[in-house]
């Protein structure tokens, strides 16, 4: 009778693996499906009460259909363009009236001011999805062969195209790369053959899970995915998951030394980490929720899908995780199995015999050094740190050139140099101002004589701006209002507030000023006041749960403003890098609420795995061995769970898109600077300098 229950202890771990094993087979394939409900069409993801998104609804009510140029630009092969050249592009660009996935007619060649180029632009419909390529494809068909030049297609439909072909395949190639990079930096650290699979096919499980979720939810139309989002989702839960996996793995470690047994081994590491890992996992989940107080339609469509990964991965960290390593035993830590301890009240965890004894290994040197000269350490790298934060302000984060869009030279990209060399104005992407019919002689007026716009002219009957009588739909009116800045450009976004001054004196008008540009101003302007709204609510949250957490309110606070100072100085540094040596001229308008989110509740993990082990350390040994024995015994862990995090969030630069970029940069160079800097030294040396006060207003203050 006795076997029978240390028999019956296997089943639960046995059934756990073999359950997630049927379900990686069922769900796996969900990874690869989530591209079939993503959207990259970046209309659809306006602001809701921005001007321009009304604009677009008015523009349905004149029976067309949202649209977005394509603009063809020809330059000579050699000398200057000639009238016949000019002849043949215009009679190119009106064989395309008509065909199908466009609308309107097509605007006449225009030549250049030096005369050695054209530009002429169609009107391309929005969503069409898969078939954008080919609807562009037959415009780069008719417009190629004017003799003696050159054809290029740029403007935000090519730029669209482009932007779908740089996501063709993210769902299998970013993975792999993450997967390769986790393992082989797992295999480095860990110098175990066994546990860095287990982690990973963990990770994997998680991911396969909040993918299946994800993909119902948006089918049901639940919840937006676009690339972007569908990327860092797939980052995200492998970076969580991993991260998770090895805080647990490394305390199971350490009471299997300790304990021999696996299952109390594994019953003690759950008990020791399971607080540390729910609060990780809750600021990160919850920080990405504030997300939904956003009125960009990306960022909240990212809040809750990020947050179900999280989820995922917590699931999956409890209950595969645990199983494996109670069935694989010591063996999964081979080769580097650990080592029986005969006397573990002899030696703490740390390692460390006693308050003042030297603990071996770097960890214990760092310990022992924080613990000799904590003021001279917190000082030095507090003033670095703001050192750094000093060129956060230098970070231009107005939005992203089309030329800058993407980090290799794609069509679009090339077209649009092409574009800036010869033709400094907006022609081809003109602001849209939809105004009542009965007013549009003073709204074109208004509009054309606004600083920075060129011509405002009414959109006709017969589709050609200024010729024939202006269409007009339920008593209003479409203005074309050509800019004389790049649609792209700071000044192009100036015009459009001024125009939108301009028309909205006009009494009785009741004009509305969209288009491109006053799209990327309205997210511009959106992004910013999402920043002063969701920032300090996710530091509140964060302030909440490491309060509960800690049973104190000063560590919380500290920890809060540690993170939010490596937040800003990981902003100057990449304004630094970004301008000086990656060459961008500016950031996508999220990226600064992006990087907030993903490094201040990211970061805060490794705080809180620090600081719920010196709690632990100190309610036995008093706060300056707490502080030195929790710093020893997780640095090296929590060190390579930065390392693994701040790699896998490297793999994005796989998808050439600035923005991707971006946001890897920041994350991975702030979760780094966290790890080493922050959590290792900063954090550790004030709390030491501090003493027992850091846990004011709780009980382990008086000890």
């Amino acid at each position: 009778m006795p076997s029978a229950p240390r028999s019956a202890r296997w089943i639960t771990p046995v059934a756990l693996v073999l359950v997630w094993l049927v379900l990686g087979g069922l769900l796996g394939p969900y990874a690869g499906k989530l591209g079939e409900v993503a959207t990259n069409d970046q209309a659809s993801f306006l602001p809701k009460s921005a001007e321009s998104t009304k604009v677009i609804d008015e523009q349905e009510r004149f029976q067309q259909d949202e649209t977005l140029p394509a603009v063809v630009v020809w330059t000579a092969d050699e000398g200057r363009i000639d009238r016949s050249q000019r002849t043949a592009a215009t009679r190119a660009l009106a064989s395309l009236d008509g065909s199908p996935g466009l609308t309107g007619k097509a605007s006449p060649a225009v030549p250049s001011k030096d005369g050695r180029a054209l530009q002429g632009a169609v009107q391309v419909r929005a969503n069409l999805g898969d078939d954008l390529p080919g609807v562009l494809e037959r415009v780069r068909d008719a417009t190629d062969d004017v003799k003696g030049t050159k054809a290029q297609l740029g403007g935000p439909a090519s730029s669209q195209a482009d932007l779908s072909d740089a996501f063709a395949g993210i769902d299998g190639i970013l993975l792999v790369v993450a997967l390769v990079v986790v393992l082989l930096i797992l295999l480095l650290v860990y110098r175990s053959v066994l546990l860095p699979i287990i982690i990973i096919l963990g990770a994997v499980f998680a991911l396969s899970l909040a993918c299946s979720v994800v993909y119902m939810l948006a089918q049901d139309g639940v919840v937006s995915v676009d690339g972007q989002v569908q990327g860092i989702l797939s980052i995200l839960v492998i970076g969580a998951a991993t991260d998770y996996a090895l805080l647990l793995s490394s305390r199971f470690r350490e009471e299997l030394a300790v304990r021999g047994d696996r299952f109390a081994a594994m019953r003690s590491a759950l008990r020791g980490s399971f607080g540390a890992i729910t609060a990780s996992a809750a600021t990160v989940a919850l920080g990405l929720l504030a997300l939904l107080l956003s009125d960009l339609t990306n960022n909240r469509a990212l809040g809750p899908v990020g947050a179900i990964g999280i989820v995922c991965a917590v699931i999956s960290t409890f209950t595969f995780l645990p199983a494996a390593l109670v069935l694989m035993g010591r063996a999964a830590f081979w080769p580097a199995r650990p080592k029986p301890v005969t006397d573990p009240d002899a030696v703490s965890e740390s390692g460390a015999s006693g308050a003042d004894a030297p603990a071996p290994g770097l960890w214990g040197r760092i310990a022992a050094q924080v613990d000799r000269t904590p003021r001279r350490i917190w000082v030095s790298t507090l003033v670095g740190l703001i050192a750094c934060a000093a060129f956060s302000p230098q970070l231009n984060s107005k939005g992203v050139p089309l030329s800058e869009i993407f980090v290799n030279d794609v069509p679009s990209v090339a077209a649009q140099r092409t574009l800036s060399e010869h033709f400094p104005g907006g022609s081809g992407n003109p602001a849209v101002v939809i105004a009542d019919a009965d007013r549009s002689r003073e709204v074109s007026r208004a509009a054309a004589r606004t600083e920075g716009v060129s011509a405002a002219v009414p959109v006709t009957k017969s589709g050609r701006p200024g010729q024939g009588p202006p269409l007009v739909v339920d008593g209003r009116v479409r203005i074309d209002a050509v800019l004389t800045g790049s649609a792209d450009s700071d000044d192009a976004k100036q015009t459009v507030q001024r125009l939108r001054s301009s028309v909205h004196a006009v009494s009785g008008a009741d004009a509305v000023v969209g288009g491109y540009t006053a799209q990327q101003a309205d997210i511009q302007t959106t992004a910013e006041h999402d920043r002063s709204l969701i920032v300090p609510v996710v530091l509140l949250i964060i302030l909440v749960i490491l309060a509960a957490l800690l049973r104190a309110l000063v560590i919380p606070v500290l920890l809060v403003a540690t993170v939010a100072l490596n937040f800003l100085a990981t902003l100057g540094v990449a304004a630094l890098v970004f301008e000086h040596l990656f060459g961008f001229t500016g950031t996508d308008a999220s990226v600064p609420l992006y990087g907030f989110v993903f490094l201040v509740a990211l970061g805060v993990d490794y705080n809180i795995f620090l600081l719920t082990r010196v709690r632990e350390e100190a309610l036995r040994h008093g706060t300056r061995a707490g502080i030195r024995r929790g710093l020893t015994a997780t640095g090296g862990v929590i060190t390579s769970a930065g390392v693994v995090l701040a790699a896998t969030f490297a793999a994005l630069v796989v998808i050439p898109l600035a923005f991707l970029v971006q946001i890897a940069f920041i994350v991975a160079f702030g979760v780094l600077l966290d790890t080493l800097v922050v959590r290792s030294l900063l954090v550790p040396a004030l709390a030491r300098d501090i003493g027992p006060a850091v846990w004011w207003p709780g009980a382990l203050r008086r000890r």
